[in-house]
């Protein structure tokens, strides 16, 4: 090929590469670059941004001595620190419920592309509406969930009296703090489990060979002693990819859901550090605090992931 006709392909394939390069520039780029000037400063949308060094990132990780004791300067954010920690424990349980799914929909029968789609189905339909229709699952008089648990209550009360001496009735799921996040936990499971991570563990099932799991029948080794020695080892890349990136969405995520579902309440147990920076910055016109705390969250996460791959990297078996 001449020099001519490279210079060419090279030019086309910049020509192509521009639209992208161009958007991430100026809306990706750009105001990255802009939050994290800004967390050096004071900026509340109306005035100037005063330059104010690290006084955000000191008021936000900062502490004082108040009364002998030592108090945070900011302690809603170690509270939504916290929440958005704990909404992370159904984590692993999706990973889990995902790889069963997938293991299950990996088999040949009839109708599996359809138990495929429907399992998908909540993924596609993910949106506010989809919250929405939780809520008034959750909800406390006329919910389904209640309705059910109240009737198993009554009935367990007419029937084993003894045992059962007080019709028990349904949570307030979403209005009390012991019951909000895990109601939150639930629900994320039920709407990720037949999602994309499905998705990609039934990619990594399908390219695991087949003659491994004949040559282990042969051998004699038990579904256990294949799963454990041939379907683990093989799709642990996948998995490590999914269990990185869920860690990501899960510091990241929260948002959307606490907005329909529970507005941050009751009492804040379901406000996340993306719902606080969102408070920050929109509600209160704090800015320069809001990019701040962007700005921590994006250090945790790079430094999460950093040890992820350093530490969690050698568990992982490539073929």
């Amino acid at each position: 090929m001449k020099i001519s006709e490279r210079k060419a392909e090279a030019l086309v394939a910049l020509l192509f590469l521009l639209p992208n390069f161009v958007g991430f520039l100026f809306f990706t780029s750009v105001p990255v670059l802009a939050s994290l000037y800004f967390s050096f400063t004071h900026w509340d949308l109306f005035h100037r941004p005063q330059f104010v060094g690290l006084q955000n990132f000191i008021s936000l990780l900062g502490f004082s001595h108040q009364g002998g004791k030592l108090v945070a300067n900011d302690p809603f954010f170690w509270q939504y620190l916290y929440n958005t920690v704990f909404l992370m424990i159904g984590i692993p349980f999706t990973i889990a419920g995902s790889l069963v799914l997938a293991i299950t929909l990996n088999r040949k029968m009839r109708g599996v592309v359809l138990y495929r789609t429907i399992y998908f189905l909540p993924t596609i339909t993910a949106g506010v509406a989809v919250l929405i229709v939780w809520k008034w699952l959750y909800n406390t008089d006329i919910g389904l969930f209640n309705v059910i648990i109240d009737d198993l209550g009554i009935w367990l009360h007419i029937h084993l009296p003894s045992l059962f001496p007080v019709a028990f009735t349904g949570p307030d799921w979403l209005g009390r703090v012991e019951w909000a996040k895990p109601s939150l936990i639930i629900m994320g499971f039920m709407m990720s489990v037949g999602g994309g991570n499905m998705i990609l563990y039934l990619a990594a099932l399908q390219g695991v060979p087949r003659e491994l799991y004949e040559a282990a029948n042969l051998d004699g080794a038990s579904g256990w002693q294949q799963f454990r020695h041939i379907t683990w080892p093989l799709i642990s890349p996948t998995t490590f990819f999914i269990g990185i990136m869920s860690l990501i969405s899960g510091f990241q995520g929260g948002f959307v859901t606490s907005y329909v579902m529970t507005q941050g309440g009751p009492a804040g147990s379901t406000t996340t550090i993306e719902y606080y920076i969102f408070n920050k910055g929109f509600t209160m016109f704090n800015m320069g605090y809001a990019s701040a705390i962007a700005w921590f969250l994006f250090l945790v996460i790079l430094v999460i992931t950093l040890l992820t791959y350093r530490y969690g990297g050698r568990t992982v078996t490539y073929a």
